[in-house]
């Protein structure tokens, strides 16, 4: 997209969801899986990330100030600079149709809410790791459905690994 006025490439929009901070900022795992993705996140953040405006939610906040107090500074830390999009009603309504239309279970509430917070702002991209009930062949076209029911589109769902730009 060009703005013609300005000459400026206008950048693509990314929710920023919690477990992508989560691993940016997490101390080395052991683990193969979580090592993996810890590199992907680390290594997306410094080559990718300046290509797109990085956006949040109270969602985020919320859950990146959980848990240990060093780790939650140091998640909120990584997001500072991270434009925060307001949550309004038309959040609370897709993102209460994404669980009763059975897109996601009742237990990922914060889930559903991080993906209406998502398509009723016109987020491009949802970038996670949580590919139990967010990133999730499955689950996807379920998402999808309900947003566009609902007249949002969805955003691009997908993984640091995914949104890799050359």
């Amino acid at each position: 997209m060009v703005n013609k006025a300005a000459g400026d490439t206008l950048k693509s929009k990314v929710y920023i969801e919690t477990s992508v901070i989560s691993y940016l900022t997490g101390r080395s795992s052991n683990d193969l899986r979580a090592m993996a993705n810890q590199n992907a996140t680390v290594e997306w953040w410094e080559t990718q990330s300046f290509k797109y405006d990085l956006v949040i939610s109270e969602f985020v906040i919320a859950e990146a100030s959980l848990g240990h107090p060093e780790a939650a500074k140091r998640r909120l830390e990584a997001m500072k600079d991270v434009m925060e999009l307001q949550v309004i009603e038309d959040v609370q309504t897709l993102g209460k149709a994404l669980i009763s239309r059975g897109a996601l279970p009742a237990k990922a509430e914060i889930d559903a809410y991080h993906v209406a917070v998502a398509a009723v702002n016109g987020v491009e991209y949802l970038l996670t790791w949580n590919c139990t009930h967010i990133a999730n062949a499955h689950t996807r076209p379920k998402i999808e459905a309900v947003c566009r029911s609902l007249g949002y589109e969805p955003p691009i769902i997908c993984t640091p690994d995914e949104l890799t730009e050359n």
